[in-house]
């Protein structure tokens, strides 16, 4: 407790330099006032150190200070005056309003204004002389100014404060915005990878197990034709993404993105890789051909999810035809891939699961809506189908 109202340098510095003050006028025999009750000289330096241990007390415990300064500067007027013991209050005054509580702070300028102005006009009631009104003067001086001082001096801070911690705030939220920007960074970076190389990967997986576990020359030698078609495709996108990415990129001829107009070789590809497992994949497109150009974006997540969804027919799907649908109404872009669900006898390639959350991230990235599951075919059999409709206007689009 001791510890907590230890007065600080300031405080010890404005205590000491206004009690030798004192003294020093005490000793020159200067004072404020004459002809009072205890007009003795030693009376005036009681008030004077009292008010001198008040600001000792100035930042720690304002309320005591200003407690003890009223009291101080009461007894003064009851001796012949020091100079110092009205200045000093000035200054406890001051720090009553700085330092103190909040509802101090509200209340003392509105009280030493009521103070001041009640005592101008009790003292020119008294007196009737003009003059009455220097008195009111030098206790507002005393009184009112300094705090008006305070209370200036504390919104100030108030207001610095305030504009610390903004500026603190925007900087967290700077942060945090960039944080975020690259984690959606990274995670587009992912999709991308995934969408590139997870096709040409799952056939080289496929058909590098097709040469190892059937002993036929012919077999082995087309398995490593295409397991080296899909390593120099993957290769190149890999390439493409790299340069992408790489820095000190941006005199070079930036890659197209490819769009829809590509599905017909991404087909082609799936029908070569996907022969040896009896997938047969087709495109049925019903948009108008006189339609206008889709959004970059839209063109994009349509042909990813497209790649994605015969990725994962290569890898999962029986034997059977892998369908293609393409479609347009109003402004909505439809999506849909199915294929046989169930087991072959062929090779496979395990699954992570990426594949679906990269679509489902894609489509909710442009507003639109997204399915993937079993359902029961025309013949009695399942199909697994993947559906996603996407919104055609940007404006639609959440950034």
């Amino acid at each position: 407790m001791l510890t907590s109202i230890r007065p600080d340098r300031d405080a010890v510095a404005l205590a000491v330099s206004g009690l030798l003050g004192g003294l020093l006028l005490w000793l020159l025999g200067l004072h404020t006032q004459g002809g009072h009750p205890f007009s003795a000289p030693w009376v005036t330096l009681v008030p004077l150190t009292a008010m001198a241990g008040a600001e000792l007390l100035r930042r720690n415990a304002p309320r005591a200070a200003l407690t003890i300064g009223v009291l101080a500067l009461v007894a003064d007027q009851f001796t012949r005056g020091s100079l110092a013991t009205a200045l000093m209050f000035t200054d406890v005054m001051y720090a009553a309003v700085l330092y103190g509580a909040p509802a101090a702070a509200r209340r003392l300028p509105v009280a030493t204004l009521l103070v001041t102005v009640a005592s101008t006009i009790g003292f020119l009631a008294w007196f009737r002389k003009p003059e009455a009104l220097l008195i009111g003067l030098v206790i507002g001086l005393v009184s009112f100014v300094p705090a008006l001082t305070g209370v200036s001096v504390r919104s100030h801070r108030a207001a610095a404060e305030s504009a610390r911690l903004a500026a603190a705030q925007t900087a967290r939220l700077a942060e945090m915005d960039r944080t975020q920007a690259v984690i959606a960074e990274r995670a587009r970076m992912a999709r991308e990878l995934h969408d590139m190389v997870a096709n040409h990967l799952s056939a080289v997986a496929i058909h590098s197990t097709a040469a190892l576990s059937i002993d036929d020359p012919e077999t082995s030698r087309n398995a490593l034709k295409v397991i080296r078609e899909n390593s120099v495709e993957g290769l190149a996108e890999m390439r493409r993404l790299i340069g992408l990415l790489r820095e000190g990129g941006r005199d070079e001829v930036p890659a197209a993105a490819p769009t829809l107009a590509a599905l017909d070789t991404l087909i082609e590809q799936t029908n070569t890789n996907g022969a040896s497992g009896g997938l047969v994949c087709s495109l049925v497109d019903t948009r108008d051909p006189g339609a206008a150009p889709l959004p970059t974006p839209v063109e994009l997540a349509a042909y990813r999810i497209v790649q994605e969804s015969l990725t994962n027919a290569l890898k999962h799907a029986a034997p059977g035809p892998v369908v293609v649908r393409l479609g347009q109404a109003g402004e909505l872009l439809t999506v849909e891939v199915t294929s046989a669900f169930g087991s072959r006898a062929g090779p496979t390639a395990p699954g992570s699961g990426a594949g679906l959350v990269g679509m489902r991230e894609r489509v909710a990235l442009l507003g639109g809506t997204f399915g993937a599951g079993a359902e029961p075919g025309g013949d009695g059999t399942k199909i697994w189908r993947v559906r996603a409709e996407l919104p055609v206007r940007e404006r639609e689009m959440r950034e």
